[in-house]
């Protein structure tokens, strides 16, 4: 008996959980896993939506799954979403072991099946047709409809509907990060547990999307105004979200908002990075001052190198107010800290409340840098402060105020 999990009759979930494999986009940390989900669809003809990699035994897994599957012997289309290697990095052996497959996706995708992917060296004479907002395939009793939804986050993407379940495959849209084992629809979870993927979905957003909300909120609007009824949001990461579609789609537009002018949560999140306790105090004088200020505010308090980026990231992007404590590193900023300015501005975020200090050796030199690295993120800044070595009952007492002035712009 098979233990394939269905949408709908004609809707299966090709499902892999990745839990060995230590980082997603060969950076960004997965301590617990993540998905691979590909979907097959059955009409008179087949379709496969979105591929997969060789992760583990995801292959193995998508061979297993499609056997077990009513029709899965034969693949008619391969429609891609989207051309990352993690979705498509078995495209060449796929091609040569299916070579009759009709693969479907936007312009700029059919350009990568051939010159990124090379899938027509090893298959000369595939069959690439290329699909804009609009077109259809119909599979024969059932029809997907295609949406062009570019820069969700690479310049090819699209996805796919079936107007007829209200399911919407979506491939990294709507996505989250962790394994979900033998279970996959957001119904099979308690609602602790489901606090755990929405913030793992936060920390997907905040390391591979964030780049691109501008565009994750116009992909929302067209899809609205298209009136797509969408009962169903099936990604290739995460949980396929079927008793509530709307929490996922919901949440990414708060998210997209977080650096796009929307409103942020009401937290300070603070970066702490101390070579030898000073910086440290310091930042803790912060955190008295605002809890002096405005004990409501939430505080998320970060110490580097030793706190995951992702979970910096994570936390830093949701809060309408930052903290920069980093001390100066041989004439300049402490280099972890450097490295979580320049994945702030990668990220774009901007329009934060801040506040930097920092203590100094024999000579300052941090303030320097730090202003260059967060010029374009056109923060709304506290003074800065910074002192030399252990900080002093009047160092702290000015920290302090700091802090309470920090609180008084996330109270405004």
């Amino acid at each position: 008996m098979s233990n394939i999990k269905q949408i709908t009759p004609y809707i299966s979930v090709i499902h892999s959980d990745i839990c060995n494999h230590p980082l997603f986009e060969g950076y960004w940390s997965i301590p617990d896993g993540v998905t691979l989900n590909s979907y097959f669809v059955r009409g008179r003809k087949t379709a496969l939506i979105d591929l997969t990699a060789d992760w583990e035994e995801a292959v193995a897994l998508l061979k297993k799954q499609l056997s077990e599957i009513e029709g899965g012997g034969r693949i008619d289309y391969l429609i891609l979403n989207h051309l990352e290697p993690d979705h498509t990095g078995y495209m060449q052996q796929f091609v040569a072991q299916n070579p009759d497959v009709e693969i479907f996706a936007t312009a700029k995708g059919c350009a990568l099946v051939k010159n990124f992917l090379k899938a027509t060296e090893r298959c000369p004479a595939l069959k690439v047709r290329e699909v804009k907002t609009g077109d259809t395939l119909d599979l024969g009793g059932v029809t997907l409809a295609f949406y062009e939804i570019p820069n969700v986050h690479w310049p090819e993407t699209m996805c796919t509907f079936d107007a007829a379940s209200g399911t919407l495959f979506s491939c990294d849209a709507f996505g989250g990060y962790g394994k979900t084992g033998d279970r996959i629809f957001d119904d099979e979870f308690t609602d602790k547990e489901l606090e755990f993927y929405e913030s793992e979905s936060l920390r997907y957003y905040a390391t591979i999307i964030a780049s691109f909300s501008m565009f994750v909120k116009q992909a929302v609007k067209k899809l609205t105004d298209a009136g797509l009824v969408i009962k169903t949001v099936a990604p290739s990461h995460g949980l396929i979200r079927r008793a509530h579609p709307e929490t996922i789609i919901n949440n990414y537009v708060k998210y997209a908002g977080y650096n796009t002018g929307g409103e942020c949560e009401r937290e300070i999140c603070i970066i702490c990075a101390s070579m030898y306790g000073n910086t440290k105090k310091g930042a803790e004088a912060v955190v008295r001052g605002i809890r002096k200020a405005d004990p409501s505010i939430k505080i998320d308090f970060l110490e580097i190198p030793e706190t995951d980026e992702s979970r910096v990231l994570a936390a830093a992007y949701r809060s309408a107010g930052v903290v920069i404590a980093a001390p100066t590193y041989e004439y300049k900023l402490f280099p972890a800290m450097v490295q979580i300015l320049d994945l702030f501005n990668r990220k774009h975020y901007v329009g934060k409340k801040a506040l930097r200090i920092g203590s100094w050796g024999w000579i300052g030199g941090g303030r320097k840098e730090y202003d260059a690295l967060s010029e374009p993120l056109k923060w709304d800044q506290v003074e800065q402060y910074e002192w030399q070595g252990t900080p002093a009952p009047s160092d702290l007492d000015v920290l302090e105020a700091r802090g309470a002035e920090l609180a008084a712009k996330i109270a405004k």
